[in-house]
């Protein structure tokens, strides 16, 4: 009987400690209560010491001035550990201070000192931005930022530019350029001097960034958390090389099925979210050791990743959907082989590198190294110099039903990759569509009003995997070509010197493509190999698009689409790339069939070029955001 009671009073034990608990968040909290909705916590990084998996962390109003450094993750997906936002409450998470009792230096000049103990352990203001493949023009930068009202001013390099600014002309806001601050440090104290032009810092917000992140576990392995809902920005946020521990705002380290989701993500110095490496497996290691190329360090990183647990039961597996992300001076999104396996699905991405105070080989809207069988869908990236960038191991990734305008670079840049890739029901309304310096990709039922560039690179051996794996099965230069583009509209706005509209720059590509029923109009070339497409030199289609904030509209006329004869695009018909020998399939093998649209509708058995199916000779006109 005593053994029986021993047994029944575990059973009791062991049930309530995995019942799952809803923990409360208040700016009125104390830390020392329990965490009840009546005794809520005052801080979410309380909350995370408490919370176990199958927990929900509930933050309410207000301003949190914190790094939440969260020690566990959840279970499974079934089992997470979520924060979030509550209902209809607007929820921030800042990596900066309010600073007051600014000094009047001089003008419209004014001065703040600080003791450097006000930084702790880290002083934003002394540290500086460095990395791989990190371009300075030539002057420093720091990851601290000065924020007047919610916008960050722009550093000087020196106190002469901020008591006389200078407008930037080449930049989408020049007037805001010369918003300016420039800082000097000691052993100690740190002084920060700031034009504010007509405003008194004293009676305005003002802020400066003074956390590395928003939210970040310091331990890799933290794996299944999801946060939702909440307004994070203000980070003094570091380079993200794809060599480096890559730290966001929001940063998932080295781990697996996390969910961001709805949140509002800005004013990063660097990058918003980032879903990607950890420090042990090489920080930086071209800079530290320029004795070698850095592509030659990269996949020895890559190789140490494998030895690292790099695999789908590890890592990867995110999902990033319906965030708005802005304000970022690196990436809205980026992940270095930390991203495979995920989604990343109806996001607003938009005014990214917009300062273009330092440049660097990992800037764009979204920017993904080994996005293998990553599904990158439904997002609108505008304003954001490039929009997607695809750069090694890009091996079936769908990229599908986005919408992109207003990229001065271009669209999409896929960078020494072997494929297969699929590029499907896409919308590319910028100047440059396509950078191609790849192979084995697929382009169907896109709209391209915009250019194509191509080009191999010989100089480089990238790898391949196993199909639907991060095993590495090879490596190989990129000779260009073994691509795919069926059921394409090319509308061409305007026809500029050296650049190419259309199919036609594959003809002289080292590996032969696989093109037909295409519609080029108003002067784009056709592959010469190409047996069926629609030629219309002389007929401008009139592309135009309408950005209207928060509903975006597309516009265009056609003729002679009667002549064309498509048919369904599939797995059968796109064959395999050549490289890997892996067919252009779903990451669980089944096949796949291309028979709706844009819009997610049904298709007809000879569908309609491009991205739109309900579509006829005559003006046709969309709202596609």
């Amino acid at each position: 009987m005593k053994t029986v009671f021993i047994y029944c009073i575990m059973t009791i034990f062991l049930a309530g400690s995995i019942e799952a608990r809803e923990y409360h968040v208040s700016v009125n909290g104390n830390d020392a209560g329990s965490g009840s909705e009546a005794a809520p916590f005052k801080t979410i990084g309380r909350a995370a010491e408490v919370a176990y998996a199958g927990d929900v962390i509930t933050v309410h109003a207000g301003t949190y001035r914190e790094w939440v450094n969260p020690p566990r993750g959840g279970e499974s997906d079934e089992r997470r550990i979520v924060y979030r936002a509550a209902a209809g409450e607007r929820v921030e998470i800042k990596g900066s201070e309010r600073i007051a009792n600014w000094q009047k230096d001089e003008g419209e000049v004014w001065k703040i000192v600080l003791p450097n103990s006000f930084f702790g352990d880290y002083n934003p203001y002394k540290d500086l931005i460095y990395g791989d493949w990190f371009w300075n023009n030539w002057r420093d930068h720091h990851t601290g930022e000065v924020f007047l009202n919610g916008k960050s001013l722009y550093e000087a390099d020196s106190l002469h530019k901020v008591r006389n600014p200078v407008a930037n002309s080449k930049i989408i806001d020049p007037e805001g350029s010369t918003y300016v601050w420039y800082c000097r440090s000691d052993e100690q104290t740190t002084t920060i001097w700031a034009n504010f032009h007509k405003y008194n810092p004293n009676k305005e917000e003002v802020e400066i960034s003074l956390r590395r992140t928003c939210f970040y576990p310091s331990n890799p392995g933290i794996n299944y958390l999801t946060i939702q809902g909440f307004h994070i920005s203000q980070a003094a946020t570091q380079w993200g090389a794809p060599t480096a521990e890559q730290i966001g705002m929001i940063a998932t380290h080295w781990n697996k099925g996390w969910i961001i989701e709805n949140n509002v993500i800005s004013n990063s110095k660097c990058s918003g979210i980032t879903l990607g490496k950890e420090r042990g497996t090489g920080h930086n290691v071209w800079l530290n050791d320029q004795s070698i190329d850095g592509s030659l360090h990269y996949i020895e990183v890559v190789f140490r990743t494998l030895r690292n647990g790099w695999s789908k039961e590890n890592i990867g597996s995110h999902i990033v959907r319906n965030n708005e992300i802005f304000a970022c001076e690196q990436t809205g999104i980026c992940g270095s082989m930390g991203a495979a396996f995920s989604i990343i699905e109806n996001n607003y991405i938009h005014h990214i590198w917009t300062k273009r105070q330092f440049q660097g080989a990992e800037i764009a809207g979204i920017k993904f190294h080994a996005a293998i069988d990553t599904r990158i869908g439904n997002n609108r990236l505008h304003s954001v110099g490039r929009g997607l960038w695809c750069d090694w191991m890009t091996q079936g990734t769908w990229i599908y039903r986005n919408l992109f305008y207003d990229n001065d670079l271009e669209d999409i840049y896929v960078e020494v990759n072997h494929g297969p890739y699929l590029v499907e029901n896409n919308i590319f309304a910028s100047t440059v569509n396509i950078w191609d310096m790849s192979q084995g990709g697929a382009f169907v039922h896109n709209l391209f009003a915009g250019s194509v560039r191509a080009h191999p690179e010989r100089g480089r051996y990238t790898p391949y995997h196993l199909p639907h794996s991060t095993e590495v099965a090879g490596l190989s230069i990129i000779i260009n070509g073994d691509n795919r583009f069926y059921n394409n509209l090319f509308l061409p706005v305007s026809l500029k010197e050296k650049l190419s509209y259309g199919t036609a720059i594959y003809n002289k590509t080292g590996y032969p493509s696989f093109i037909d029923c295409n519609a080029y109009y108003n002067g784009a070339q056709a592959y010469e190999k190409e047996e069926h497409k629609l030629v219309q030199p002389d007929f401008d289609p009139e592309f135009r698009l309408e950005d209207k904030g928060n509903e975006v509209y597309v516009s265009f006329t056609l003729q002679g689409l009667a002549n064309l004869p498509t048919s369904t695009v599939n797995t059968e018909r796109l064959g395999k790339a050549k490289m890997p020998k892996q067919a252009y399939e779903q990451p669980d093998g089944s096949p796949i069939v291309i028979n709706y649209d844009y819009f997610g509708r049904q298709r007809g058995e000879r569908p309609a070029p491009g991205p739109f199916e309900q579509i006829k000779d005559g003006e046709v006109r969309r709202k596609v955001w």
